[in-house]
């Protein structure tokens, strides 16, 4: 088996060592400052070297890895930050990654890394009049990229003809778990292959998805045997549940569109709203045939880890077996990437490098 290693940049809790992991990939090092997701990753991942501060990290003095992933800031790119786009003191941090990337290749000429991966949220299509994400294109294919005819960024599309291949998607969470209920969660993730034109195949093949690890076990990670139950703790009753589109909500409230707002409450077949780092969201629950008998409550952190396809218990603890306060982990986890999106790209670049290394033998 080939030993393909990673590297993960603004790391947050471990999700793309995790699925990299899931899928034969070998997490090496990660970047993070905030201190509970550190402490969090070293958990799971206590072998993978913290190298700290991402302005401070030298590209071509680290250990050299295949693959680098890195979901850079959104508060500057979000739909509900200031919009202040890459040029945002937290968004801008996207440059400091690309100068790893490009560090690590000079020094390695031109080995490593061969796959990139960039995530963000659906914001970046159009901050700065859509001038932001022609930057990032045009960062990673390392010539000026073009604006589409129509002047809006297609949520697929691909930069072809020189190197690296770049593609890119728009993936939403809650689409990516068969008959799991995921948070809605629609992410952008731009896939640059800097040895071949295998991004495509990374980014838009078909292949099928990995189960939904069980719950984690003492000492950290997935336990190798266990059950998830359902999204709620529902006894033998069947539950009643309305997730709330709050944003909706407020702005139906501020229109003062009656309507509008009782739909905001949403129906039972509705996602659950994408998770935040700075807001929990609400829901109206009952079990059936007792309406009257129903809250209104929120989700708990067990409930939003496996609304992120990550395994129960994942944020629990930290490294030093203390547990982590539910603030930071309703945080880190509103920060954090979809499991089973991740497991998808994870396992195409095991696929696509493999069959290199194959190849070469």
């Amino acid at each position: 088996m080939p030993d393909i290693k990673l590297g993960s940049l603004f790391d947050g809790i471990g999700v793309f060592p995790l699925a990299a992991s899931r899928c034969g990939i070998r997490p090496v090092w990660a970047s993070e400052i905030e201190k509970a997701p550190i402490s969090i990753t070293k958990r799971h991942f206590p072998d993978m070297v913290h190298l700290g501060d991402i302005t401070k990290v030298d590209g071509g003095k680290i250990p050299p890895v295949h693959v680098i992933t890195f979901g850079s800031p959104c508060q500057n790119l979000s739909l509900i930050g200031n919009r202040s786009g890459l040029a945002g003191a937290k968004s801008s941090l996207f440059y400091q990654a690309f100068r790893i990337i490009q560090e690590m290749r000079d020094a390695t000429d031109n080995l490593y890394p061969a796959i990139a991966v960039w995530e963000n949220v659906m914001g970046a299509f159009s901050t700065n009049d859509r001038m932001d994400f022609r930057a990032v294109l045009s960062a990673f294919s390392d010539t000026e990229v073009p604006m589409p005819p129509s002047g809006r960024w297609g949520n697929t599309g691909m930069v072809r003809g020189g190197t690296p291949d770049v593609c890119w998607r728009l993936m939403d969470a809650q689409y990516w778990a068969g008959s799991r209920r995921l948070a809605r969660r629609q992410r952008i993730f731009v896939v640059a292959d800097f040895g071949g034109r295998r991004a495509a195949d990374i980014l838009f093949k078909p292949r099928p998805m990995l189960p939904l690890p069980p719950p984690c076990g003492e000492g950290g990670r997935a336990a190798a045997e266990g059950d998830r139950t359902a999204s709620f703790e529902t006894g033998r009753q069947i539950p009643v549940i309305h997730p709330f589109q709050c944003f909706r909500m407020r702005g139906a409230a501020k229109r003062q569109e009656e309507t509008a707002f009782r739909n905001s409450f949403g129906l039972p077949t509705d996602p659950f709203p994408t998770l935040l780092a700075s807001d929990v969201t609400p829901f109206a629950f009952w079990y059936e045939g007792d309406p009257e008998g129903g809250c209104i409550r929120f989700l708990t952190e067990t409930e939003s880890e496996r609304l992120m396809g990550l395994p129960e218990g994942w944020t629990k603890y930290g490294a030093d077996g203390v547990e982590i306060r539910p603030l930071q982990r309703y945080k880190a986890l509103g920060n954090a990437i979809a499991l089973p999106c991740a497991d998808y790209i994870m396992a195409g670049i095991y696929e696509v490098l493999a069959d290199r290394a194959g190849k070469e033998e």
